[in-house]
């Protein structure tokens, strides 16, 4: 959205008043909540005829859009599964019409503190509290766990390893807990659980609680928690990173966060990402890892993390290469 037109919306919501504001606000994304707000809290003042440009401006769109309206979703479809294949098209479009979908229960699972997540699940099914996690985002799933009583957190990750999707009596089930808890909707059945999903769970935890989840799952079930361990990727793993990987993970991390993280960090791999940075920059770096004196571990496994997320997020959207584990070792 360009800066122009969220002043304008911001301008357009503070015209309508709280209520219908309120109910707009509640059909957009979390970053789209964000960025209104943002927008609204910088407006100070305002001109009469800015107003008014801006109220003539939706009315103009408006109606442009109800008359080129028409059934985008079968034309996406279409174009979709031609240029890509049906498979391909197939999870690209869950993607785009999910997150194109209203704020739903689990959205606004996603607003909440982590803590009073927790207080609203405490009295809920092991799958249903499952369900709920593999639905939100694996930050905010991350945190919840990690507030969960012990027992609760170890059964929560089994049934996520596990997680196949929601059948439609638990579906509704699940509807209903929602509709009580935040008088929020139901949501789609989505391949969203699996190994992978508790793995990416359990790597954002603290060590402590990493080891002892793993324990838990792999007195359980030996395959299984070796399958998560496999799908785990640990900052240490970063050392499989091509070199072109590191110089684009570079641009997405701040200096001090990375000096952190490899305070805590194996000479070799401070060295891989030194050697991948200018001159001076790497000089800079290194300076300011020595200045540091000494890190708690718990500070710099919380940088590491950080940055493991970025690193999941960029390699999910294909921009670097993930090296992967086999029986035989790295491919």
């Amino acid at each position: 959205m360009l800066a122009d037109g969220t002043r304008k919306s911001a301008i357009l919501l503070m015209s309508l008043g709280e209520e219908a504001a309120g109910s707009i606000l509640q059909l957009l994304s979390q970053s789209d909540v964000q960025l209104l707000g943002d927008a609204i809290a910088a407006l100070t003042q305002v001109r009469l005829d800015e107003v008014s440009a801006t109220l003539e401006d939706f009315r103009l769109e408006t109606e442009q859009y109800s008359a080129v309206h028409v059934n985008s979703g079968d034309y996406l479809r279409a174009v979709m599964n031609k240029a890509l294949g049906s498979d391909r098209a197939a999870d690209m479009l869950e993607n785009i019409f999910r997150s194109s979908d209203p704020v739903n229960g689990i959205d606004r699972l996603n607003l909440l503190e982590a803590s009073e997540v927790v207080e609203l699940l405490r009295d809920e099914h092991p799958q249903i509290i499952a369900t709920l996690l593999v639905h939100m985002s694996r930050n905010k799933a991350a945190a919840v766990l990690q507030e969960l009583p012990e027992q609760v957190c170890h059964d929560a990750v089994m049934r996520v390893a596990t997680f196949g999707g929601v059948a439609p009596a638990a579906l509704k089930e699940l509807t209903e807990v929602l509709n009580e808890m935040l008088s929020g909707e139901g949501v789609k059945r989505r391949r969203l659980g699996g190994i992978r999903a508790a793995a990416e769970l359990v790597n954002m935890m603290n060590s402590a609680q990493e080891e002892s989840v793993i324990r838990y799952v792999r007195e359980l079930d030996e395959v299984l928690a070796q399958k998560m361990v496999d799908e785990m990727f640990l900052f240490e793993n970063l050392l499989g990173l091509e070199d072109r990987s590191v110089q684009l993970l570079l641009n997405e991390i701040e200096t001090e966060s990375l000096a952190i993280a490899l305070k805590g960090a194996p000479l070799e791999l401070r060295e891989k990402f030194l050697k991948n940075m200018s001159a001076r920059a790497a000089e800079s770096l290194r300076e300011d890892i020595e200045m540091r004196g000494p890190v708690r571990v718990s500070v710099a496994e919380a940088e590491q993390k950080s940055i493991l997320v970025i690193v999941r997020r960029m390699a999910d959207a294909g921009e670097i290469v993930l090296a992967g584990k086999s029986d035989d070792g790295f491919v």
